[in-house]
């Protein structure tokens, strides 16, 4: 039999063909049975790109590629599966996930959708699609974690395409501050002198002063916000004087409002009361509102701060009144107070018992933190006057 030769002169493999406008073409079966072509304006590395013509590899390049991928069982073409399609197959793997997990999968995949992105090929995605989609997004005003969150689920789902053979590379295995930077707000804790300053502002305004022992509270407890929305009557002992700490309140789009675990095991715990944050939840639970119905949501009801349509206040509540109060003392004040949130408060709490010089593991055990080195890292913060301090104490044993 006659072989099929190129309009070059040249010997064309078994598969290979030449099309009449020039153009060379590669048929194969793929690994479920299936007839598929591939194309190229060159055969072979050596012929010239064509003016006008869109550069990619020459056919005996995608030739070798393909038969790399059928020794390898690698679905040709990824199966055809787009972006979109992987990441909701991975999501639907994900059973007993929180439910925020789940509202980051919604918004991941909501993205996706509207996101071009979402619609390429996964077998089509290369290393560079990746990274350039992580810095257009930050480009487009998304926010260093956030950029996080969406990478933390398309790095495992397209992980899930590299096992299951239907790509041979992860494209999104690279660190992520190799590409984008981290332009996260650093939360810095108050001055011991600007949270004078914050606490007798709200104490003596006649609109926020309403709100001063919450975040009396907030700025003595180390509570995290989401915590702290969560306390109900039963969770604050007036005789022990603590603070149970056993669940968390949070309200999610399209779901409404949830109590779910603390953040982890370590979440778990009580915290000790001071006698004036004792007075401050007496106050709190003599103003609250009487009424005949409670509210209750998943078994728990009795929420020490409701809203004015007497649903229980969440997160959102809380720092919309900190941006408020912070916009309100700046008009009024030359010198300006610097951003205050449910989170500063917190961390402002951490970093005086750091200063305090409390045991690292009683802190640890106060704040919720998982992991002692996040406890740690606040004491890398203290400045000069806690040095100063803590000089003269060693200098007067």
């Amino acid at each position: 039999m006659e072989q099929r030769k190129d309009n070059k002169g040249r010997l064309l493999r078994p598969g290979e063909s030449q099309r009449k406008d020039g153009r060379y073409c590669y048929q194969y079966v793929d690994t479920f049975g299936e007839r598929r072509s591939v194309y190229s304006w060159r055969l072979t590395l050596h012929d010239r790109i064509i003016p006008g013509k869109k550069k990619e590899p020459c056919l005996r390049e995608k030739e070798r590629q393909i038969q790399a991928d059928l020794f390898n069982q690698i679905t040709p073409a990824g199966a055809n599966l787009k972006v979109i399609d992987l990441v909701e197959r991975y999501v639907s793997l994900k059973t007993g996930v929180r439910e925020s997990t789940q509202a980051s999968y919604r918004t991941v995949i909501n993205l996706l959708k509207k996101d071009s992105f979402g619609k390429k090929r996964i077998d089509k995605v290369k290393l560079s699609d990746a990274k350039k989609w992580m810095v257009d997004l930050q480009r487009n005003g998304k926010g260093f974690s956030t950029i996080r969150t969406i990478r933390g689920i398309l790095r495992p789902a397209f992980q899930l395409a590299v096992d299951d053979d239907l790509i041979r590379k992860n494209p999104f295995s690279f660190e992520l501050m190799t590409v984008v930077y981290n332009d996260s707000v650093t939360r810095e804790a108050l001055s011991h002198e600007n949270e004078r300053k914050f606490l007798e502002f709200v104490k003596e305004d006649k609109h926020f002063s309403k709100y001063y022992d919450g975040i009396y509270i907030l700025f003595h407890t180390g509570l995290r916000i989401s915590e702290f929305v969560g306390l109900t009557m039963k969770d604050i002992d007036f005789k022990q004087m603590k603070i149970i700490v056993d669940h968390q309140l949070q309200r999610y789009i399209g779901v409404g409002y949830k109590v779910v675990e603390p953040k982890t095991e370590s979440g778990y715990r009580e915290i000790p009361m001071t006698k004036e944050v004792a007075e401050c939840f007496k106050r709190i639970i003599k103003n609250r509102k009487k009424l005949k119905v409670e509210p209750m949501i998943d078994g728990y009801a009795g929420f020490l701060f409701l809203d004015k349509d007497n649903h229980p206040m969440v997160a959102m509540h809380w720092e919309k009144y900190f941006q408020h109060i912070c916009e309100k003392y700046n008009k009024i004040y030359r010198v300006q107070m610097p951003k205050v949130t449910p989170h500063v408060c917190r961390h402002t709490f951490c970093s005086r018992m750091a200063a305090a010089r409390m045991n690292p593991k009683t802190l640890q055990y106060i704040m919720g933190h998982s992991d002692i080195s996040v406890t740690l890292n606040v004491y890398t913060h203290l400045g000069f006057e806690e040095a100063a301090e803590e000089m003269r104490r060693v200098s007067e044993k």
